[in-house]
């Protein structure tokens, strides 16, 4: 095995070093996880703001509760150099702050005490970033509906919450629970995370200036609540003239689910015919992976202008009501899966941004093997194989909000999974440690090595190997085969070849899925005998396992 970690330390590093290139002084203010954040846990936001669309502005207040874990005077908060801050206090008082771009640094008078409980009070305002192509590049999206009526909504992974309310915008640090109250022009609906509390309509007085005249505008508030850790750029606003239907899901225990969808007035029909995806869907993510994870907040669909994103309890949809070639809604049932794997089971850095994106891509596998068969699943994972670039590493750096270059943390890594599976060769087994998993880590931060460390200790074999060649190299095994007719046998030698594993690393061989016998190539040639099956070529089973197979003869 030393060979082969010598080998992937190499490849890592070189390709390591590329990304050293792009990062800079801002990246590092962003994803470090220094002593100016780590000295505080963040336990409630009160975020309180007005949405303006005939001027694309927003303006407001976020209420910050903290309990220090070390002694300080100086804390980081994050909000877009873009967006103004009118003050920041502490029980009444003015505190004073400096920015360093998008960073903002708090003094406080007194040290804020280990320990002991806080809150700060960030008052700002402005025009916040507007996305180019969202959900990709974050930031507001300022739309008309068919009725010429404002349609608002946000998307910010990546580039951060803090692009329009302040935070402390760190995937490690989440809050217990959070108030949204959000004001919206009256005759709009404001959909946010969690439940709807309260509602109500007020008229806004305003003084012109140099003038003895004054303006009213009429607003609805909307007060909406967390109930569960969120991270930050699952919070949402979504603003239209929507209407509004529900449902619920009975789960296998009996508990019943709240079942909430906010669609344009037009496209309600197709909603109320599209949305009767979501029952079975969710019976089959209950199946392996237990039962919905935020349950006393609901499950809500909101449609948005952009294609969609997993907005906790509120996941925001944009497909257009189109099914796959697969006759399913990829938008409902990968932006679903996210309230498990991304929303519940969350990494503490973008650098581990697989742990979202594999294990929800690997999901929408599961889905169609739940609902249409193991052999349908194994034809829909293969269509994604040939979407792979395989050019860097899965994980990439800590500490700098890396973003992944391509697509491989999707399509990889479901396939890096899809190849543990059959592995592990044991679906039991298999099923009831992802299962484990997700109980286990439920609404909480987990690293890469918990992940491993866990699935290892409850399949009985050690993972590292597997998840450390997909993860951290660009290495695909290439096992080479050839085929000796012996009679009413054939003969299968095979050998691994190039840049290959020197630690034991079974795969398959056979006719079909139905024939498949477990091998073990090694980098000396080794042998094993077939039954004929008819006219059937005995092959390697690439479709169970991310390696190349290259037939000599």
């Amino acid at each position: 095995m030393k060979l082969f970690l010598k080998t992937a330390c190499i490849v890592f590093l070189t390709v390591n070093a590329l990304y050293a290139q792009n990062f800079t002084h801002a990246d590092s203010l962003r994803g470090t996880l220094s002593s100016f954040r780590s000295c505080y846990d963040v336990t409630f936001y009160d975020l309180n703001l007005k949405v303006t669309p005939s001027n694309q502005s927003i303006s407001g207040s976020n209420t910050i509760h903290f309990t220090a874990t070390q002694t300080f005077r100086k804390m980081q908060v994050d909000l877009f150099a873009g967006m103004e801050i009118t003050r920041i206090s502490q029980n009444g008082k003015q505190l004073n702050y400096f920015r360093d771009g998008d960073a903002v640094f708090i003094n406080f008078e007194k040290p804020q005490i280990s320990g002991k409980k806080y809150a700060i009070r960030i008052d700002y305002r402005g025009k916040p970033t507007i996305a180019k192509n969202p959900p990709w590049d974050g930031g507001f999206t300022w739309r008309k509906d068919r009725d010429n009526k404002d349609w608002v909504t946000v998307s910010c992974e990546g580039i951060g919450a803090s692009l329009w309310w302040p935070n402390k915008d760190h995937l490690s640090d989440e809050p217990d629970s959070m108030k949204i109250t959000c004001s919206v022009p009256k005759g709009l609906i404001c959909v946010a995370n969690g439940n709807l509390r309260h509602q109500k309509d007020f008229t806004e007085t305003k003084e012109k200036k140099n003038q003895d005249t004054a303006t009213e505008r009429d607003f609805t508030q909307f007060e909406w609540f967390v109930s569960y850790p969120i991270n930050n750029y699952n919070v949402s606003l979504n603003i239209a003239d929507y209407a509004n239907f529900k449902d619920e899901y009975i789960a296998s225990d009996g508990s019943k689910l709240d079942l909430d969808y906010y669609v344009l007035k037009a496209n309600l029909e197709k909603a109320q015919k599209q949305f009767q995806q979501v029952k079975p869907m969710l019976a089959c993510y209950e199946k392996y992976f237990g039962k919905y994870p935020f349950w006393n907040d609901g499950y809500a669909l909101v449609e948005t202008p952009y294609w969609g994103m997993e907005h906790q309890s509120a996941v925001a949809y944009g497909n257009n009501y189109k099914n796959n070639a697969f006759g399913f809604d990829f938008i409902i049932i990968h932006e679903s899966g996210h309230e498990y794997f991304g929303n519940s089971l969350s990494c503490n850095d973008h650098a581990e941004m697989w742990i979202h994106e594999s294990f929800t891509t690997y999901m929408e596998t599961l889905y169609v093997e739940c609902l249409q068969g193991y052999e349908k699943s194994i034809e829909y994972i293969l269509g994604q194989r040939k979407l792979m670039k395989n050019k860097v590493p899965l994980i990439g750096p800590m500490g700098v909000n890396y973003s992944n270059p391509d697509s491989d943390i999707y399509f990889k890594g479901t396939w890096m999974l899809h190849t543990i599976r059959n592995i592990v060769n044991n679906d039991k087994i298999w099923f009831e440690a992802l299962k484990a998993l997700t109980e286990k880590y439920k609404r909480s931060n987990v690293t890469t090595e918990q992940i491993i460390s866990f699935l290892s200790s409850k399949t009985g074999l050690n993972l590292s190997p597997y998840f450390n060649l997909y993860l951290r190299t660009n290495i695909i095994p290439n096992v080479e085969y050839e085929l000796i007719d012996k009679g009413s046998e054939t003969e299968l030698r095979y050998r691994w070849t190039g840049e290959s594993p020197d630690f034991a690393f079974p795969i398959k061989a056979g006719y079909d899925l139905n024939s498949y016998e477990v091998i073990v190539p090694k980098k000396e040639w080794q042998s094993k005998t077939f039954k004929k099956d008819g006219a059937k070529e005995l092959k390697i089973a690439t479709e169970l396992f991310l390696v190349q197979a290259q037939k000599v003869r």
